[in-house]
């Protein structure tokens, strides 16, 4: 994952993504490749003295975007991720499923190509859990593609999608429509 978005450099091959060689790509050129990865962690990474509204929107103030284009996007993605009505809450007031919804919010102001889901359920209970899946796949839906990364097997087997696994840095699997194997 840390491959994916240049915060590693891998020791052999090289690494493409929306024509962005991430092997050679240059440091000044990273912050311009994560505007079109959006990453989600399994510890949110919320900024704790900022509201939902405030989470979001430093994605696009923090790049230098004009207050105009916030006030249209932010809405926007929290209606997608359904907190609208939560927007002004600070995240010790939200449910960890809320919170992850806030932290996918953020990674999609940017409208990325890419969406990277690190263990996005790990810290939730099976019905939270299973409405961040359901929100990753209308992502998915919408033409971004979403990389799901996950020790879940029955999240993994319920999805019926493209299974790659990894075992110690290398693939050992690649399934069209695969299962959780190891």
């Amino acid at each position: 994952m840390k491959m994916l978005i240049a915060d590693e450099a891998p020791t052999d091959g090289k690494i493409v993504i929306g024509g962005w060689d991430i092997t050679t790509i240059r440091n000044y050129d990273v912050p311009y490749l994560r505007r079109q990865i959006g990453v989600v962690f399994q510890d949110y990474k919320l900024l704790q003295k900022k509201s939902v509204y405030e989470n979001v929107s430093f994605a696009l103030e923090s790049c230098g975007t004009q207050k105009s284009r916030i006030y249209k996007i932010v809405p926007q993605i929290l209606k997608i991720v359904g907190l609208q009505s939560k927007a002004d809450r600070y995240p010790y007031q939200l449910s960890g499923g809320e919170q992850q919804r806030t932290a996918i919010a953020r990674s999609l102001v940017h409208q990325p190509k890419l969406l990277i889901a690190d263990e996005p359920t790990g810290n939730l209970d099976s019905i939270n859990s299973r409405e961040i899946i359901d929100l990753l796949l209308r992502i998915n839906n919408l033409n971004t593609t979403v990389i799901l990364v996950s020790h879940d097997r029955d999240i993994i087997n319920s999805l019926g999608k493209r299974v790659v696994t990894m075992d110690d840095g290398k693939i050992i699997s690649d399934q069209v429509r695969g299962r959780y194997i190891l």
